[in-house]
């Protein structure tokens, strides 16, 4: 493994307490308020308290639960529908105005209607987290198809195989690479409308947690919440980024 790639970890690790260093300072010295910027050894000790005393693992398992299911009924729909489009033109041209309008239009926006339409229940919830993904990840799948080269579909017809058999046993495995990587993006972009969807009449998550915490002005317990989400977020990442680094090994040859 070159050095440079041995290096990141420490790299980013040596980052991340530089910033969090001057965070501390910045908050200890009074430069920003505490009441608006808590220093990280307080938000530490309030996450610590809340996971005591708090059920933030409880809270946290409920929102991982409804990201993971709603981020999975996306990839159901979009994997297909995005592997079609990028197959066929035709198909592509005639869905990808209406879907890049949908991409468009801000979730929050949407939570009245989504109300509406489902009530204030789990189903709403788990709308609202789809809808910010599905839309993005069919056009980014229908893209990783278009990239697959000309030339694995021209060796497949030679050998002939027909379309379909093409497309399944070529084209879709030459695209997995990215198409991980775009799972792994679109995942996060996921988590960031947890806090959208766990408004909605909501009494369990880490966005009722946050919300709660914002109406009684308690600063430290918001980013306690901020800082669980993106610890969760750290972790699915780089388990994922471990996945991609084993499954396509031959990448590296």
């Amino acid at each position: 493994m070159p050095g440079s790639a041995r290096n990141t970890p420490i790299a980013g690790i040596l980052f991340g307490v530089a910033l969090l260093a001057v965070w501390e300072a910045v908050s200890r010295f009074g430069f920003v308020e505490p009441a608006f910027l808590p220093a990280p050894s307080t938000v530490a000790s309030t996450l610590y308290e809340m996971i005591l005393q708090r059920d933030l693992l409880w809270h946290a398992g409920v929102s991982t639960t409804r990201v993971w299911t709603a981020f999975i009924i996306a990839a159901a729909m979009a994997i297909p529908l995005g592997v079609i489009m990028g197959s066929f033109p035709v198909v592509g041209r005639a869905l990808e105005p209406t879907i890049d309008f949908i991409r468009y239009l801000p979730v929050p926006a949407l939570v009245p209607l989504s109300i509406i339409w489902f009530g204030v229940g789990e189903a709403t919830k788990l709308f609202l987290l789809w809808l910010g993904t599905f839309f993005q990840l069919v056009l980014l799948v229908a893209d990783d198809v278009r990239r697959v080269p000309h030339e694995y579909q021209e060796v497949a017809a030679t050998l002939g195989a027909s379309r379909r058999r093409s497309l399944l046993d070529v084209s879709v495995p030459a695209m997995l690479p990215t198409l991980v990587d775009n799972l792994r993006v679109t995942l996060g972009w996921c988590w960031s409308y947890v806090i959208v969807a766990e408004i909605v009449a909501a009494d369990s998550g880490i966005g009722f947690v946050i919300w709660q915490a914002r109406r009684f002005f308690k600063t430290p317990e918001v980013m306690a919440g901020v800082v669980a989400i993106g610890i969760i977020g750290l972790a699915t990442d780089q388990t994922l980024r471990w996945l991609h680094w084993r499954w396509f090994a031959y990448l590296r040859r």
